[in-house]
């Protein structure tokens, strides 16, 4: 599955579904962004059930700023709608495929009783 370009207009109705959300902040001039963008897009093949989507910061400051993003690369996940991860950081493949196994075997009724 090809990775989504988000951006102000697309977010909302993107990221509000049932299932995975991965989204990818990075910059074009961000040399970390540059070493996991093959690792995103990558990841994003072997999982077709997921959505991956990447924002530009650069393009949609405000999308970085109203989720208050600081560094770069930062991934948000989701799932079910439930934000589940948020974290800055480039990951190798085989950090970023355990911790999309961890997400996957998470327990969403759990999780969400925790939220409430």
């Amino acid at each position: 599955m090809a990775v989504l370009d988000l951006n102000a207009d697309n977010f909302n109705a993107s990221v509000d579904r049932d299932g995975i959300v991965i989204v990818d902040f990075w910059a074009p001039w961000c040399g970390p962004c540059k070493i996991f963008g093959p690792v995103f897009a990558a990841a994003a093949e072997k999982h077709p059930d997921i959505l991956f989507a990447k924002v530009n910061t650069e393009d949609q400051q405000t999308l970085a700023q109203y989720f208050n993003i600081r560094s770069i690369p930062t991934l948000m996940v989701l799932r079910d709608r439930t934000l589940i991860y948020n974290q800055a950081g480039a990951m190798m493949s085989a950090q970023f495929e355990q911790l999309i196994q961890a997400v996957r075997d998470l327990d969403m009724n759990q999780v969400q009783q925790e939220a409430v």
